[in-house]
């Protein structure tokens, strides 16, 4: 039984098409290795995005629940009593909730970036393979930063309206808004003003905002500087080195990652 050539590390540099003297069926093989390896990475992103999108909609379910308790409990109790403390424990709770969903919308992000490497890399595999199916790609078959960016939107390039009508974004404001109402009903419950409270909503809203904003774009610009491309965009590979910061809008329309 015919055994290929073990790939070496000089392989890994520049990854050239297959030899004339190899035979269909080695190369029927491959092509078979890489589309279950394909299916494979499919598959795991459409789960993570499922259930991803499931924690959210549970999220969203007990900030309108949690609301809703709120205002109920305020007329049962007149807002005196043992309101503050129920309205107080109801909303650290959602706020908790909130906070790990967070943390799970930012972990899905980078895998979904990390399947549409994974499978930018198999497409340079295809074309090794055969290099005349290349024009029919409209995915990019670079594994770099250009090539997962042409893979997310490759009609036109990301702007704005896909930032801010993101999940990343959705959940960010969400968030924000609970951890405010929390701040402020604790500066009421302490007895100040409902002017201060108003104050110390907006102040942790707004702050939050810009904390989660720049943690998830160090969690993209950390995830580039960790991976090695074995291809790169041809008009971008000067770009693959310079990162995009988290105050660049091309670094916004990078990290918002599928909707």
């Amino acid at each position: 039984m015919a055994v290929d050539e073990p790939v070496g590390d000089a392989a890994d540099e520049s990854p050239s098409a297959p030899g004339a003297a190899e035979s269909d069926a080695v190369l029927a093989r491959r092509a078979q290795m890489l589309a279950t390896e394909h299916w494979g990475l499919l598959a795991a992103r459409g789960t993570a995005q499922s259930e991803v999108l499931t924690r959210i909609t549970i999220f969203l379910t007990l900030v309108s629940a949690g609301l809703v308790t709120i205002g109920l409990l305020g007329q049962a109790t007149a807002f005196d009593g043992w309101f503050a403390g129920a309205a107080l424990a109801i909303l650290a709770f959602l706020a908790l909730v909130g906070l790990m969903t967070q943390m799970r919308v930012f972990n899905v992000a980078e895998e979904d970036l990390m399947y549409v490497v994974a499978m930018n890399r198999l497409r340079g595999a295809y074309v090794d393979l055969d290099p005349p199916i290349e024009r029919y790609f409209l995915a990019a078959i670079a594994d770099d930063m250009g090539g997962s960016q042409r893979t997310y939107s490759f009609l036109r390039t990301r702007g704005f309206s896909h930032l801010f009508g993101s999940s990343f974004m959705l959940i960010i404001v969400v968030n924000a808004c609970v951890l405010g109402l929390l701040a402020g009903s604790v500066v009421v419950a302490s007895g100040g003003g409902i002017g201060w409270a108003i104050a110390a909503g907006v102040a942790v809203g707004a702050a939050l905002i810009i904390a989660f904003a720049r943690y998830g774009f160090w969690t993209y610009r950390e995830a580039w500087r960790n991976h090695r491309p074995l291809r790169t965009t041809p008009d971008a590979a000067s770009a693959a080195s310079a990162v995009p910061g988290p105050g660049t809008r091309r670094g916004l329309r990078a990290r918002s990652g599928p909707s």
